[in-house]
């Protein structure tokens, strides 16, 4: 089965290559790295040809409300016409759990954004909410760290490894579609400081944590099981001690 994997040299778009080739299915990486801008519709056509399902993996880190939801709209509509054209039969889209809960910030509003646009799309789609990735925690930390220091909020998660993130998707482009997807979530619920802490021990630095609503990308509004799976959510294997085993040290 042809599958392209748009954002395939991200992170999990990479994963998800590997996933689908793992499994022996013919992959179509699109990516600016690959010659595709899926934001400028360049190359989107002639990657296209032949694929019969889409996985899209794309991220932004812009953090204006308007950039956000316009990068999510135009590549998603990019995608979904030059697909449509294409003949692509299953467009699979990677989101977040718990996005519809949050008033949220410019990501998640942007995420809410393209997950109407695929709803209201002209091909068959599989929504897969996902609670965020084990690595989240260190990530934001990096990204507000000031003079050795990072101000973090004290998020209740139920984070999952990427790898099994990719997996999932792999599973699913190769099925039927299904409109939305059960919640995919790791095993265990986890504080993300903790989990900073003990990522940021394990890569072998020192950063001072401190817990805070104010100033970061989430406020009170996250608070409680707001990021938590849903009760019928689908468990994925890795826990956070594993993968955190598995760093590179």
């Amino acid at each position: 089965m042809r599958v392209a994997v748009v954002g395939a040299s991200g992170r999990i778009g990479s994963l998800t290559v590997a996933a689908l080739q793992r499994d022996g299915h013919d992959t179509v990486p699109i990516s600016r790295t690959h010659g595709v801008d899926v934001v400028a519709g360049t190359g989107l056509d002639a990657a296209l040809a032949g694929v019969v399902a889409v996985v899209d993996t794309t991220s932004t880190n812009v953090t204006d409300e308007a950039e956000a939801v316009g990068f999510f709209t135009t590549a998603t509509a990019n995608l979904l016409a030059a697909g449509q054209r294409a003949g692509v039969r299953h467009h699979v889209l990677l989101s977040i759990a718990g996005v519809h809960a949050l008033p949220g910030n410019a990501h998640m509003k942007g995420k809410r954004a393209q997950e109407a646009a695929v709803e209201a799309g002209p091909i068959p789609y599989t929504i897969v909410p996902a609670t965020h990735f084990h690595d989240f925690p260190e990530m934001v930390a990096g990204w507000v760290e000031q003079d050795g220091a990072a101000q973090l909020p004290p998020l209740l998660m139920q984070p999952i490894a990427p790898a099994d993130v990719a997996d999932v998707l792999a599973r699913v482009a190769a099925g039927a579609p299904l409109g939305r997807h059960r919640d995919i979530a790791g095993p265990e619920p986890q504080d993300l400081i903790d989990m900073a802490r003990r990522t940021l021990a394990a890569q072998g630095r020192t950063v001072r944590l401190v817990p805070t609503w104010h100033g970061g990308i989430f406020d009170e509004t996250a608070a409680g099981d707001v990021l938590l799976p849903a009760a019928d959510a689908e468990i994925t294997p890795t826990t956070f001690d594993e993968w955190l085993a598995a760093l590179p040290r």
